[in-house]
């Protein structure tokens, strides 16, 4: 079987067997094309005919350009799905990926913002035009919600309830409602009313926040919003449209949120996700201890 027979066979399997999300999917196709490439350019040999020697050739080429330990053991991770579907589908026998690792992965934890940042952020949109108003409600929702990019982009019209205060958002087939605080509920709602009717380029458009084309907001679009508003608000931290996102966790873990009902909100299957934020969060008993004991 060709390669590119065999990737479109993965790709389709991914969307409608595994129903990957759109990002996950397009990363591990990413990463399984780099590694197809790798071993036309070096190997000479096709996806099938790989060995272990190939895939640990390929990682070592991958880490001597630079690629850091995380994304080494994403791409590994990517080989080694691949080479699950491929075993599962009988068109190996042996999984030339078995047994090899990267090694111990530096995981970094990710900027978040200071309620002050996020204040900064949250007033850079001039709410004087449709662009600041959907960009305000944009921003805001985010912040109010912690949803992740995808979900925002993917919000429908039908998804926003004005009546209750809260939002449905779908991941991975599952629906969660979270609530909004009233402030981003008042923005989205002059979004609605007032900017998204003539933002959109057909009365029939469903997408909930869309481009000043009247099309689907795009993640690079959103992306570009944010690295934008982010320069005016002159913040200096490597920030990214999901740190609004690690941002809501953090401050809700910092002023006292039950660390469970932040998990439902996040949409996390698994509350070690969650528990990840704890680290990102200020430790108030140690600070009046050190602050407050005549020893310490």
């Amino acid at each position: 079987m060709q390669n590119a027979e065999l990737l479109r066979e993965y790709e389709q399997y991914l969307r409608q067997e595994r129903k990957a999300a759109e990002n996950t999917l397009s990363s591990y196709m990413r990463d399984i094309r780099q590694f197809e490439a790798y071993l036309a350019d070096n190997c000479q040999c096709s996806l099938l005919d790989a060995d272990q020697e190939s895939v640990q050739g390929f990682l070592t080429s991958i880490r001597g350009a630079g690629k850091s330990g995380a994304t080494c053991a994403r791409c590994l991770s990517s080989i080694k799905n691949f080479y699950s579907y491929i075993l599962l589908m009988g068109y190996l026998e042996t999984d030339p990926a078995a047994g090899i690792s990267v090694g111990k992965t530096e995981h970094k934890l990710p900027e978040i913002l200071s309620n002050k940042e996020v204040e900064l952020l949250l007033q850079q949109p001039k709410r004087a035009d449709t662009k600041g108003i959907r960009d305000s409600a944009m921003l805001e929702l985010m912040y109010a919600t912690g949803i992740r990019v995808s979900e925002l982009l993917d919000l429908k019209l039908s998804d926003v309830n004005f009546i209750t205060g809260d939002i449905r958002c779908f991941s991975k087939n599952k629906e969660r409602i979270i609530p909004m605080y009233p402030y981003a509920l008042s923005i989205l709602h002059d979004y609605v009313e007032f900017a998204r009717p003539v933002l959109i380029s057909s009365p029939d458009t469903d997408a909930l926040f869309v481009n000043l084309s009247g099309e689907k907001m795009s993640r690079q679009g959103f992306w570009k919003i944010v690295k934008c508003y982010q320069a005016k608000a002159g913040i200096k931290k490597d920030i990214t449209p999901h740190t609004l996102r690690h941002s809501f966790a953090a401050h809700l873990l910092e002023n006292g949120a039950d660390i469970s009902v932040i998990q439902k909100m996040l949409g996390h299957s698994d509350i070690s996700s969650t528990k990840f934020y704890r680290q990102l969060v200020r430790n108030p008993v140690r600070e009046v201890y050190q602050h407050s004991h005549p020893r310490a």
